[in-house]
């Protein structure tokens, strides 16, 4: 052969084996994994979640205001809309209360007048029209095409400022307006400033009581061009200066440089000044670099949601999941500055001294698996969170209950702070002083103040003298034991007693009779009459809270096998909670609450007080009906549409629902340290434990079909148990199940 030939037939050979190395490559390049993240997941029905641009644990959530007063607007937005008024830059994800919605900007093409009264969003002259079809929501980053002004916005965020791109058509007017008056929902304007502070700067602030009594939001915003000229309004009068106050105030800004399509506007906040707010404007991006941020945000939240890794060739299932676990680290939000400050609700400055400070802490919620998954796959951001309710602790020397803005709303029953303070302590976690953290635990759940005077003087809660007592007791009581187990581990014997005694104050609201915890007399005999489990009154004249008997009866998360010894054993305990499943979905009364939802019989999924249920059959040998009924759920009541959540979702815990149960486990009982098994949907599941360490869950044969466990090894050593430890799970290994379509009712049965 000659030399030139076999050059030839040899460059031949290597490029085929390139192209087909190549070809191998391009196969191992797997997308990332915040692809299958759907933030519209949520915005229809009343999952109350919001569209718009955020990272993880975010101080800004930067969204679209639809502009209307009503429930399932509560994070400003809703999927059956298509108007929107503008961008605001602080929102709640899937509450149930109309709150925030602060510091609205809005790019438009044309002169307005902003003086023009406006009670509905009606009068809003500056809205726009949009269509889905040209509307992007991704992990960090929302964009939507407003057709009445021709303009494409396009918002994405760092973790204290807020980015925004509009684009404008060639030789359009480019303006834009900030509204600091027109409230919705909750909100109510007591105070606004807008002011130039140099030919591409404002800043202001808006002062508003809502359900947030006293919330102060400071504002600056930087834009990429320099201002033309501008036209101020206070409370309907156009006002000359470039420094306006009022009660409602507004501006209509104008920019020079239109031969450029684009303005990007950089726009951050704070809680205590507007010296603050430029401060937390210079840690972001120094450079108007839209998609940079736009990028980082994403890689951010890759990041964060590759702690845990699920595997299945089912692409639904992950946009699910992934989704569920980018809407559980929404919340709490970033409260303190980028140099530790923030405002208090009596107006205190404080500074949170080697740690971030948090708010938005939907305690009644997310204690039971939002916080439970946060201890496992971040740590560090539970001890902040367990250190600013601390910090919120000093000013009134209770705990908090739901606090937003830094304000005690007092919204819901219980003091969860309590759980969740207990939760970290027993699972090791170490990074707040428990032994403030303990005083303040004991002097919350000793005061008097929302029923615990009566929850004292009687051992539980009289229907006669405080709406909602039946939860109120059994909250009370789990919070009792929760104290209880950190009083025992820090050798305070006396004080384990007494709250261990309180703990069982549940026994007392138990009827035989009916099979459930009703409201008493404050005679501690006589029950509540008439009386129809079904019944539900919401939030007046009620003895359970958004939900009827059915719902509430099962609360009783630290001594459930006593619970069933009340009922009469498993058997008839078991067929009690069969029936939940099974009793007709009929909710009766004239003030029914709306939090009812994602109903399955008489289990309703879309409000939390049912999410421990379906576990419960666990605790009476009956575990094949957990793993039933948490596949008929996992199924049911999640799916990829914007009605994707059956009820709110609550920052994080119809998510944290969600993420635990797919992949098999549960915390039923948060304080315990102990997960109770389910039925895994996926193939394998990765929990990265550290750098180094994982703890992975493998189910073989798991389908639609294959909803039982059969077997079961850890770490290659027989499992028959339907629960497992946070201490066996932070050790790392492997959980193996085989899973079939038939009940194997000898596999983590007592006998």
């Amino acid at each position: 052969m000659e030399k030139k030939h076999f050059l030839s037939l040899f460059m031949i050979v290597l490029l085929f084996y390139s192209c087909n190395r190549n070809k191998k490559v391009e196969k191992e390049i797997k997308p990332p994994l915040s692809n299958y993240i759907n933030p519209f997941i949520g915005t229809g029905g009343h999952g109350h979640t919001y569209p718009g641009a955020t990272v993880p644990y975010g101080m800004l959530q930067v969204s679209p205001d639809g502009g209307i007063s009503k429930w399932d607007w509560c994070s400003g937005y809703h999927y059956t809309d298509s108007i929107t008024i503008g961008f605001s830059h602080l929102h709640l994800s899937g509450t149930g209360i109309g709150d925030l919605n602060d510091i609205r900007f809005m790019p438009i093409n044309r002169k307005i007048d902003l003086s023009i009264p406006v009670k509905t969003r009606d009068d809003v002259p500056y809205k726009s029209s949009y269509s889905h079809d040209d509307e992007i929501s991704k992990a960090g980053y929302y964009s939507v095409f407003l057709k009445d002004h021709n303009i494409k916005a396009e918002l994405t965020s760092d973790l204290r400022t807020a980015y925004h791109q509009y684009t404008y058509k060639k030789n359009d007017l480019q303006s834009v307006i900030i509204d600091l008056g027109f409230a919705i929902n909750w909100d109510k304007t007591l105070q606004t400033h807008i002011k130039i502070e140099d030919k591409f700067t404002i800043s202001g602030y808006r002062y508003t009581k809502g359900w947030a009594k006293n919330q102060k939001v400071f504002f600056v915003a930087k834009f990429s061009k320099s201002i033309k000229e501008y036209n101020f309004v206070s409370d309907n009068q156009y006002v000359k200066d470039g420094d306006v106050t009022g009660v409602k105030t507004s501006a209509q800004i104008f920019f020079n440089d239109l031969n450029k399509d684009k303005i990007q506007v950089k726009v951050s906040l704070s809680s205590v000044s507007v010296k603050n707010a430029f401060e937390n404007l210079k840690s972001g991006n120094s450079h108007f670099d839209f998609d940079k941020v736009k990028n980082e945000a994403q890689k951010e939240w890759d990041n964060t949601i590759s702690k845990i890794i699920v595997e299945t060739p089912n692409d639904t299932l992950k946009t699910i999941f992934y989704t569920a676990l980018y809407h559980t680290q929404i919340a709490p939000v970033t409260y303190s500055d980028v140099n530790g400050q923030l405002r208090k609700e009596n107006d205190s400055i404080v500074t949170a001294t080697n740690f971030t400070a948090y708010s938005t802490l939907s305690l009644w919620d997310t204690f039971r698996a939002e916080h439970p998954l946060l201890n496992l796959i971040q740590p560090d951001k539970v001890s902040d969170i367990i250190n600013s309710m601390l910090l919120y602790y000093e000013t009134k020397k209770i705990l908090p209950v739901w606090t937003l803005y830094a304000n005690e709303t007092n919204t819901m029953t219980g003091y969860h702070s309590v759980s969740v303070i207990a939760e970290a302590y027993l699972k090791g976690i170490r990074g707040f002083d428990i032994n403030k953290a303990y005083d303040a635990m004991k002097n919350t759940m000793m005061q008097d103040e929302r029923g615990l005077s009566i929850y004292k003087k009687y051992r539980f809660i009289p229907y006669n003298l405080l709406d909602e007592s039946v939860t109120i007791t059994l909250e009370y009581a789990y919070n009792d034991w929760c104290i209880a187990q950190v009083a025992k581990d820090l050798g305070k014997e006396e004080d384990y007693n007494y709250f261990i005694n309180r703990s069982k104050a549940y026994q007392f609201l138990f009827d035989k009779e009916t099979g459930f915890m009703r409201g008493k007399s404050v005679d501690g005999k006589t029950w509540h009459e008439p009386f129809d489990p079904k019944y539900s009154a919401h939030r007046v004249h009620a003895d359970y809270t958004e939900g009827n008997a059915w719902q509430h009866s099962w609360f009783v998360l630290h001594d459930t096998k006593n619970l069933i010894e009340l009922h009469g054993g498993n058997e008839k305990f078991t067929n009690k909670l069969e029936q939940l499943f099974s009793e007709s979905s009929e909710i009766t009364g004239e003030n029914i609450s709306v939090d009812i939802s994602g109903l399955i019989g008489q289990y309703a999924h879309g409000n939390e007080p049912s999410h421990h249920i379906a576990y419960m059959f666990n605790f009476a040998n009956q575990p094949w009906r957990t793993q039933y009924w948490v596949r008929g759920i996992l199924k049911t009541q999640y799916d990829t549409t914007p009605e994707g959540l059956s009820g709110n979702e609550d920052c994080g815990q119809m998510s944290a629902w969600y993420v635990f149960s797919a992949m098999g486990l549960y915390p039923y009982n948060p304080a315990s340290g102990d997960y109770q098994i389910g039925s895994p949907i996926f193939e394998k599941s990765t929990i990265k434990i550290s750098e180094n360490k994982d703890f992975i869950i493998i189910a073989d044969n798991a389908s639609d079909d294959n909803i039982y466990i059969q077997s079961a090894t850890l770490n290659g050593k027989e499992f028959n148990r339907t629960s497992i430890s946070h201490k066996e799970i932070l050790q790392g290994g492997t959980l193996h199940f085989v899973m079939g379509n038939t009940p194997n009712k000898n596999w983590g049965v007592i006998k």
